[in-house]
């Protein structure tokens, strides 16, 4: 995805930071994929346990096998989806603005800009065993715009980002307040 294309990057703008979701937010998603892949091949064992003859008339042993085809694309199709939301939410930090884009599902996107001056508060929060462990939490941006608040959801080192957060914000506060 050009990124730079979607954001509409001005001139004298630096990007200076591109997160995305941790990684361990979808190790769980991925154990659930291989979970549900195994539930037909359980299913055909039971019925071939409890039925041996049942599979082997050719009516049933179609109408099975298009209940597993159909099962497995719809399962494909919904883990692309939950991989594409994952992937597509992103937060860029440049040296002038702050822009959140939120993938929801496959065919809908949130682009949302904050400017750096605009900023009020940040908020990092680490929250549980696994987010301690691996480090990914959420921000809260307050901030003095049209947008009031702003959470993002999961993201590595919450407390780093906040700093330097806070940090761009008063650098860009006192430019503006120079011009």
């Amino acid at each position: 995805m050009d990124f730079i294309r979607l954001i509409h990057k001005k001139n004298f703008e630096k990007i200076l930071h591109i997160t995305r979701r941790h990684y361990v937010t979808f190790v769980p998603v991925v154990f659930l994929f291989i979970l549900l892949i195994l539930v037909p091949i359980g299913v055909y064992w039971l019925i071939s346990q409890l039925y041996p003859n049942l599979l082997i008339q050719q009516p049933y042993y179609q109408l099975l096998v298009l209940f597993i085809s159909l099962y497995y694309l719809s399962l494909c199709i919904f883990f692309y989806s939950y991989f594409i939301d994952f992937y597509l939410d992103i937060l860029i930090v440049t040296n002038d603005r702050l822009v959140d884009i939120d993938q929801k599902g496959l065919f809908a996107r949130t682009v949302c800009e904050i400017e750096l001056y605009q900023i009020q508060d940040v908020t990092s929060e680490v929250e549980g065993f696994f987010p301690s462990l691996f480090g990914y939490g959420n921000l809260v941006i307050q901030t003095a715009s049209a947008i009031p608040k702003l959470l993002v959801h999961n993201i590595p080192f919450p407390h780093s980002l906040r700093q330097e957060l806070l940090d761009l914000a008063d650098e860009d506060k006192k430019y503006h307040r120079d011009n």
